[in-house]
């Protein structure tokens, strides 16, 4: 996979981005991942481009939090459209549960589930988050698609592999098949954890390892959130990785973070199949 490029900006084709300038789709600060298959459409918003107000300005696609019900399914409706597809957000529960996309499940409420999985094409996987690190996957050939919320917890769970699993089996790829991008997260400047972390990682205070450095105050450390997934991904066979290279803590203009804000919005990644 070749990476992401930032909508609206150079490294977006011209042609490609004034035809979504003039739709108004997308703004400029949104991140869509690249994957090889032409089938696959992926993107991930920011903070900008939607109608919230503070503290939830402006593109908060989450229902149930303090925001305006309105301004919600104005910024839903926005999302709709940029991907033209219908994009199936789920209830996070910090948990490993996979949540299967197809015509018939789509029409349930919000599922309690931290993955989704889809093979149908016309449909959306979307995870959100606010510091937690989002997972898109893809089949190089294009026969399914999947997405992880990965907080530590979930990933300390296995949200990641269980995600990974699900794909493979509905779509008949096999993992070194499937290329992964890990969207913008909390950093290893900024995540500060306590030992309760090392420990659900398998991490020893006295030697942890690459992923965590010891901080200034004793009893604590910074863990790197996205290292801890590549990790994991390629544990599990996947070799191609692409993504991890925001914070969102410290970007306060482009990235909602709960640590940083408290009340705040969410960032939504979303990846599907188009007809």
């Amino acid at each position: 996979m070749s990476g992401e490029r930032v909508l609206g900006k150079k490294t977006l084709s011209e042609e490609t981005a004034g035809s979504h300038r003039e739709q108004g789709l997308f703004d400029a600060g949104w991140l869509r991942p690249v994957f090889t298959s032409p089938r696959v459409r992926a993107l991930m918003t920011t903070r900008q481009g939607g109608v919230s107000a503070a503290p939830y300005d402006t593109m908060n696609p989450r229902p149930g939090i303090g925001d305006a019900p309105e301004a919600v399914a104005e910024n839903r409706a926005r999302l709709q459209r940029a991907l033209g597809l219908r994009s199936v957000p789920l209830s996070q529960v910090h948990g490993t549960v996979v949540f299967e996309i197809d015509a018939a499940s789509a029409a349930a409420p919000m599922p309690e589930a931290d993955a989704s999985v889809c093979v149908s094409p016309g449909f959306a996987c979307e995870v959100q988050a606010a510091d937690c690190l989002p997972v898109l996957f893809a089949d190089v050939q294009g026969r399914g698609v999947a997405a992880a919320h990965a907080g530590w917890r979930g990933l300390a769970g296995g949200v990641i592999e269980a995600a990974l699993a699900k794909l493979v089996e509905r779509s008949g790829a096999r993992p070194e098949d499937i290329e992964a991008w890990l969207g913008p997260c909390i950093g290893p400047r900024s995540f500060e954890v306590g030992p309760d972390v090392l420990g659900a990682f398998g991490a020893a205070l006295d030697a942890p390892g690459d992923r965590f450095v010891a901080g200034a105050v004793s009893g604590k450390w910074f863990a790197d959130l996205p290292g801890l997934a590549r990790d994991r991904l390629e544990r599990a066979g996947v070799r191609r990785i692409d993504g991890g290279r925001w914070c969102t803590f410290e970007d306060a203009s482009r990235f909602f973070s709960f640590r940083r804000d408290g009340r705040c919005g969410r960032l939504a990644a979303c990846i599907g199949l188009a007809r």
